[in-house]
């Protein structure tokens, strides 16, 4: 496994890529360091990270909207149904949990909703970010860092209510 570090308006962003393939995405440098500590990972710019880096930054100066990269993460099939429902959400528009949950087929759904948006190993890639309260409220993002998804949001022009 191979990772790098973009260093993006929210703070370090570790990205990890294995087999040409970019399989997950950190914010923070403690849950990074637990996983370096459990699994080998080498810092190398391969090509998919390069291109990864290349990607964000044109997305933080605003020149991208789409990314256009391999990517791969685990889960059960509703959860890999929520992350394909997120990943349809147009840049600079949000979604309820609810409109998910209605997208997917599954309207009395919204809390699982909740937890597989916590479990998306890829964000910013699949936008969990644009997922926001029915009322426009910030709701948790990775965890709970309503902080990083304000940004996000503010980026793409999208409208919330921070409480």
């Amino acid at each position: 496994m191979n990772y790098t570090v973009f260093n993006a308006p929210i703070g370090e962003v570790y990205i990890l890529e294995k087999d040409r393939v970019i399989i997950e995405v950190l914010f923070d440098d403690e849950p990074f360091l637990a996983k370096q500590r459990t699994s080998e990972i080498i810092k190398e710019e391969t090509p998919v990270l390069i291109e990864a880096k290349r990607q964000l930054d044109e997305y933080f100066n605003r020149e991208r909207k789409v990314f256009t990269l391999p990517l791969k993460q685990e889960g059960s099939p509703f959860q890999k149904q929520v992350w394909e429902a997120l990943s349809t959400i147009p840049y600079g528009e949000s979604k309820s949990y609810a409109d998910i949950a209605e997208a997917i087929g599954n309207p009395k759904a919204v809390r699982a909703i909740g937890q597989a948006n916590r479990r998306n190993a890829l964000p910013i890639f699949i936008p969990c970010h644009r997922v926001i309260g029915k009322d426009r409220s910030l709701t948790g993002y990775a965890g709970s860092k309503t902080d990083m998804k304000a940004v996000l949001l503010e980026l793409e022009g999208i409208p919330f209510v921070k409480k």
